[in-house]
């Protein structure tokens, strides 16, 4: 025990032993035997708390002969329970902010952590758009992904599905559409500026955009995102996929994709197809290890140094059976 520690304990000792006797005490001597540190109004109260659960009633004052008359019993000191009264408290006060209420602990935890600034805000919001555009980078490159997506999109022209059903938004500002665009937007803004007054003057020319999602803009994207799948396509049957053109294809095709904003309808489904066919391939994986190790008896430390890039080599598998 330190000696600051001794000292709280033999003051509250006697903070007790002193309340005991005259059956009270005030928060006048209760403060006075705190620490200088001890701040805390949530503190404060639980060491008052303790204090009146050994039997000794704290006032604001000093009671006046009648209340002591009411409040009188066996205030005898007890040495023993003084004794453990005061390390309690001297436990307490010993250990700023301390306490076992797990919503008083978080929230003086909270507390002690700096709040976001706008700009931290901002920051956070930017690192999360581009994790999902990441995410939707590598989704595109998952056959038959894009080709989906557009399929629902066509699925609004029959009534079968509004645009807020397939996209909630997009990733990118405006500006960010493809360049091949510019123009044909630029265009069709000079249009819808020399159509503005004809427009005010009708009232019954109102424009309404599903979920503040402006057509014209989704049909510009998905139009493009059209194109590009065509020519990914194309590209892949020609040459193959890990060829260079199509690799380039698939990169051009994520870029565009990358910035839609799919809503939960959407994405989930195209998510737990990419999870499901992973699982099944590595349940085929472990099929194969089986057969190399345990029944070719080829070496395991062999066959995860070699098998990786070798999965489709009929070439590797045939040499794998010839040894």
């Amino acid at each position: 025990m330190t000696e600051t520690n001794h000292n709280q304990q033999s003051g509250i000792k006697d903070l007790i032993a002193k309340g005991r006797e005259q059956g009270y005490l005030t928060y006048a001597e209760v403060n006075d035997h705190l620490p200088e540190d001890i701040a805390d109004p949530e503190q404060v109260e639980d060491i008052i708390q303790m204090i009146n659960d050994m039997g000794i009633t704290v006032f604001e004052i000093a009671p006046d002969a009648e209340t002591l008359l009411m409040l009188s019993g066996d205030n005898t000191p007890d040495e023993v329970a003084a004794a453990e009264a005061a390390a309690a408290l001297a436990s307490v006060e010993s250990e700023q902010h301390r306490t076992t209420d797990p919503v008083r602990m978080y929230m003086r935890e909270m507390g002690s952590v700096e709040l976001l600034t706008r700009e931290g805000e901002i920051e956070i919001a930017k690192r999360i758009e581009e994790g999902t555009r990441e995410l939707m980078a590598a989704i595109t490159e998952w056959p038959g992904t894009v080709s989906a997506v557009l399929a629902e999109y066509d699925r609004i022209d029959v009534g079968e599905r509004r645009l807020t059903d397939i996209i909630s938004g997009y990733l990118n500002p405006m500006e960010h559409v493809p360049s091949a665009l510019a123009q044909q937007q630029a265009a069709e803004a000079l249009k819808a500026e020399n159509e503005d007054e004809e427009e005010e003057d009708d009232p019954n020319t109102e424009e309404e955009h599903e979920g503040g999602l402006d057509p014209e803009e989704a049909a510009m994207r998905f139009s493009t995102l059209r194109e590009q799948l065509s020519k990914t396509e194309k590209s892949i049957a020609r040459y193959g996929r890990v060829s260079k053109g199509a690799v380039k294809n698939v990169q051009e095709l994520a870029e565009i994709f990358k910035f839609l904003k799919l809503t939960p309808r959407q994405f989930d489904p195209l998510t737990a197809l990419i999870k499901t066919s992973v699982e099944s391939v590595r349940r085929e994986e472990r099929v194969i290890l089986d057969l190399c190790v345990r029944k070719a008896k080829m070496p395991r430390k062999a066959f995860i140094r070699d098998f990786p890039g070798n999965e489709s080599n009929a070439q590797w598998s045939d040499d794998i059976g010839e040894s």
